[in-house]
């Protein structure tokens, strides 16, 4: 049990923005078009290269492999560098779980300095589904 449920409340909210908010992609990442995607206030960071949300919106049309299982935990990772960064978390766990053929689950391990782990489990908020 952590320590406040506003405390978990708000690492949840955090966490849910982080993920599922599109952060833009990268000059070298695959698009489908010209579109990039973002948040506008990315580009005028108050810290160098700080950005909002993640890249799991780039796997959105691609076939579920082993390979898109380890960039969706790459890209939930990523988006949440930032709670280790600015010392909200002491670790982040990422772990991934096919749900079928097409659907892939993410769950979201914190551990707090307390050491107090808040489990978020993503198919209690969002599934990534793919196209088989």
């Amino acid at each position: 049990m952590l320590n406040s449920d506003s405390l978990e409340a708000t690492l949840i909210r955090s966490v849910v923005i982080s993920l599922f908010t599109w952060r833009r992609a990268a000059t070298d990442d695959p698009v489908d078009d010209d579109e990039r995607f973002g948040w506008w206030g990315d580009s005028y960071p108050a810290v160098d290269d700080d950005r909002i949300g993640s890249r799991l919106w780039l796997l959105r049309r691609v076939k579920l492999t082993r390979q898109t299982q380890l960039d969706a935990e790459f890209y939930a990772k990523e988006a949440l560098q930032w709670l280790l960064d600015d010392g909200q978390v002491t670790s982040i766990e990422i772990t991934s779980e096919r749900a079928d053929v097409a659907r892939l689950s993410l769950g979201v391990i914190l551990t707090l300095s307390t050491a107090e782990r808040l489990e978020i489990n993503s198919n209690q908020l969002w599934q990534v589904t793919y196209a088989v």
